[in-house]
């Protein structure tokens, strides 16, 4: 027999993806608040148990980033798509551009997105999980093209000013800067290579 919490709700949809679930509690995380959002309200918005919403997702701060592993996925793919002819500030520089390349019908959601990342204080602590995923990635691509560890000091000075970078370009365009995103990231990435010009 099913408990109350795993009777599937009437008019369920017959398919329901990370992707969808990330979607909806979007939408209500930016017509209600973070923190009015309960997780009972996304399962009743996409008509699914609470069971079903944390098979995707082991918490209401995780939706917010949606599949960060495929994030860091992209990322690590065009690091290593650069050859090594190129100084490392120049290929984090391209890869950290080419990694955040969004079709235009994705940039509302980005948007609202970041913008709950940046404003709400309950999800900065969770931020601080992803942000050290992400810095290891380049902290990683940093110790390998100098022949270092991950966790010596030039690899982790360039993680930290990468995603100190990253941060500002971001931060930039969700305030309703007139550069795109793509630009910002540029222009910022061009001026920390230029920092480090003299890394190999």
């Amino acid at each position: 027999m099913l408990d109350q919490g795993d009777a599937p709700a009437r008019g369920r949809p017959p398919s329901i993806t990370a992707e969808r679930i990330a979607h909806v509690a979007l939408e209500l995380f930016a017509a209600r608040g973070f923190e009015e959002t309960t997780v009972d309200d996304i399962a009743a918005e996409l008509a699914v148990s609470r069971r079903t919403i944390f098979r995707y997702f082991p918490s209401k701060n995780d939706m917010v980033w949606g599949d960060f592993d495929l994030v860091l996925e992209r990322l690590r793919r065009d690091l290593d798509a650069i050859g090594d002819e190129v100084p490392t500030m120049d290929a984090i520089a391209r890869a950290a551009v080419s990694s955040n390349e969004y079709d235009d019908e994705l940039l509302p959601e980005l948007r609202i997105r970041l913008q709950l990342i940046t404003g709400t204080p309950a999800l900065q602590a969770h931020s601080m999980l992803r942000y050290a995923d992400w810095r290891a990635v380049i902290a990683e691509y940093a110790a390998r093209r100098r022949g270092e560890s991950p966790q010596d000091l030039i690899p982790q000075t360039i993680a930290h000013a990468a995603l100190g970078t990253s941060i500002a370009a971001f931060s930039r365009w969700v305030q309703g800067d007139d550069q795109s995103l793509r630009d910002n990231l540029r222009q910022g990435y061009t001026q920390l290579a230029a920092g480090f010009a003299l890394i190999p």
